[in-house]
């Protein structure tokens, strides 16, 4: 598979948002404010390019039936792959806590503007969609993974940014009282999508 295809695929074929309407509570809620929604949207980007390479080693070396063949031969029949979810999940955890940390010790402003969606990351449907994702389509290498990660993040990056410029702009606009609040914001989103699936000839 080409990486070029893959990570193009990633970011605007198969969107998080726009194509699997992953991560969605984070999406509609922190996207009022363009700087917030990037910082967030870097942080899902890294969390996702950590994440699933990470999951993918795990997958292949400790999960799958056959796995810890490399072990020794007595091992060749065990199957783990019922404690995929618990694994994946624990390793999105930990590297969210982390990330945490560190932009509570680095970025003390946005730490604030990001408040409890930050640590929400850990249950971010887009971040666990990635590694489940990536295992069942079987990619041959490392590498294929971590392309996959990465434009998958940017893709949920592009989706929440765009969507944010857009509100802002919305502030100027004169919405029908009815559609003010999540009401256009789900229209737009709609929209965007449909924009988006312009892409799949490609």
């Amino acid at each position: 598979m080409d990486m070029f295809s893959l990570f193009f695929r990633s970011v605007f074929i198969d969107n998080m948002i726009f194509a699997y309407f992953l991560g969605m509570c984070s999406y509609l809620a922190v996207s009022k404010n363009v700087k917030t929604s990037f910082g967030l949207g870097m942080a899902v980007c890294f969390v996702l390019a950590v994440t699933v390479p990470v999951n993918y080693l795990i997958d292949k070396y400790l999960l799958q039936a056959g796995a810890l063949s490399w072990l020794s031969d007595r091992f060749q029949n065990i199957d783990l792959s019922f404690l995929t979810l618990i694994i994946f999940i624990a390793v999105i955890a930990g590297i969210v806590q982390l990330l945490e940390m560190a932009i509570e010790h680095f970025s003390l402003a946005l730490y604030q503007a990001l408040g409890i969606f930050l640590p929400l990351i850990a249950v971010n449907c887009a971040i666990l969609g990635g590694s489940l994702f990536m295992q069942e389509r079987h990619f041959p290498t490392l590498a294929h993974s971590l392309v996959y990660a990465l434009g998958s993040g940017v893709g949920w990056l592009l989706a929440i940014v765009t969507f944010a410029a857009i509100r802002e702009r919305l502030r100027y606009s004169d919405i029908p009282e009815p559609l003010q609040g999540n009401g256009i914001a789900y229209i737009i989103t709609g929209l965007l999508g449909i924009g988006f699936m312009a892409l799949m000839g490609f």
